[in-house]
């Protein structure tokens, strides 16, 4: 089976988390490893839910391989979809619905490679682990999360894994970098409130509760936290900057200079939003609860913040940071807060590197940090460093980061074929 058609049988299951509803995906993904001769079994916190892990089985001559993904996706409620989101219908050389991009399609390569490796009847060196995760949409505590706390002994031995995002091309002029994920921030979801003046809604309430939200809302809006330079997107820069011609080369490297960082990054523009939640810790509020009717004044008023932390950092350090935006005035209470891999292990690095450049000539493969989470975070408290490793060579006009949680979400079937090429080729040099 291609990876194209995998692709439209799995957008097919409508696996929105959520509520999920991911089991009948699992099970036909676990039909077909069971009949190439992979070794499976489910687990699960809800049975509506579970986990698969599939083995092919190696030599016992080197450390398992882990591939992983999950099968959940966030709705598709919103209206205006060219196709419909659930259709997996291949039109204009892509393959449209929800899931295309995160993670279905990357499930999809995984899942061609493995079962071509299996009809090759080849012996690995090391077992060949593939797991289909749910709930990473929405926090994981179904999927990674169980599956590390309950099942750690399923991936016993392992040292690297294969998971999502990276290995995606971007342009800077003439030259392709493919960024290959090493690392990730930290989320750190906090709830706040603010106390103030309440009253009757007809009269006159100064520096109530509701002004001091504006304000706070304003310095979010206008100031942002402090820069830090850390390990990734430093080795990502400096990589960038190599290949450039002066001035260029010149500009970039400040990035790398804290007094400059913000000013360079407002010259980039469009292209600075690529670089600036990887140089500073980010803060977004995302709910607001207030009030009870009309004509009442609140006395007070409960928020919701997303936070993002940079490697290297505590919880403590970013909400000291953060206070010197939101003065006093807020009490703030951690809700989640998930450390980040430390510092990542580079072993599998130049293989990975070796095979887009063979795939793509002519690209650099360069380090990064994701600015957002995945389930490499559950799977580093194994000891267990994730790459964020999906090769498509996607074309120089494909927006991937504007389609992925929104309408029109669609994938080109070539770069699926050439994952699918690509990820066979890191399986049989992983396992000699």
């Amino acid at each position: 089976m291609t990876p194209s058609e995998l692709l439209t049988h799995l957008i097919r299951f409508d696996t929105s988390n959520p509520p999920g509803n991911e089991k009948a995906c699992i099970l036909w993904i676990k039909e077909l490893l069971d009949k190439a001769g992979f070794a499976t079994a489910l687990f699960a916190k809800d049975p509506e839910r579970p986990n698969l892990v599939a083995r092919l089985k190696g030599q016992g001559q080197a450390p398992p391989l882990l591939l992983y993904g999950h099968v959940d996706v966030v709705p598709a409620r919103e209206k205006g979809w060219t196709h419909p989101p659930f259709s997996g219908d291949t039109v204009g050389g892509f393959i449209w619905g929800r899931g295309a991009l995160d993670m279905k399609g990357g499930i999809a390569i995984m899942l061609s490679a493995l079962l071509s490796i299996a009809e090759q009847h080849l012996v690995p060196r090391g077992d060949i682990i593939f797991t289909a995760l749910s709930d990473e949409e929405a926090g994981g505590d179904f999927g990674a999360g169980f599956m590390i706390t309950h099942h750690p002994e399923q991936f016993s031995g392992v040292r690297y894994a294969i998971g999502e995002f990276g290995a995606f091309p971007f342009y800077v002029g003439k030259t392709c970098f493919y960024p290959i994920q090493t690392g990730e921030k930290q989320v750190c979801w906090m709830k706040g409130r603010l106390n103030g003046i309440g009253g009757h809604g007809s009269q006159r309430i100064r520096g109530g509760a509701m002004a001091k939200l504006g304000q706070i809302l304003h310095r979010l809006d206008r100031k942002g936290l402090p820069v830090h330079i850390t390990d990734i997107p430093k080795a990502m820069i400096e990589k960038i900057a190599e290949q450039m011609p002066l001035p260029g080369r010149f500009v970039i490297k400040q990035l790398l200079n804290p007094l400059l960082t913000n000013r360079v990054l407002s010259l980039l523009g469009e292209r600075g939003s690529m670089f600036d939640p990887l140089l500073h810790h980010t803060i977004n509020v995302t709910k607001i609860h207030a009030g009870d009717t009309v004509n009442v004044v609140p006395s007070h008023i409960d928020i919701e913040m997303d936070g993002r932390i940079l490697p290297g950092f505590t919880a403590e350090d970013f909400i000291k940071e953060l206070r010197g935006l939101t003065g006093p005035d807020l009490d703030i209470e951690i809700t989640r807060h998930e450390p980040c891999p430390g510092a990542p292990d580079m072993g599998l690095f130049s293989m990975l590197s070796t095979i887009l450049k063979e795939h793509h000539p002519g690209c650099i493969p360069i380090p990064m940090l994701l600015s957002g989470i995945t389930d490499a975070r559950y799977f580093s408290r194994l000891g267990i460093q994730t790459y964020g490793f999906l090769p498509m060579n996607l074309p120089r006009d494909f927006n991937f980061s504007a389609l992925i949680h929104t309408v029109d979400e669609r994938v080109p079937v070539a770069c699926l074929d050439f994952g699918a090429g690509a990820m066979e080729d890191l399986i049989l040099r992983y396992s000699g």
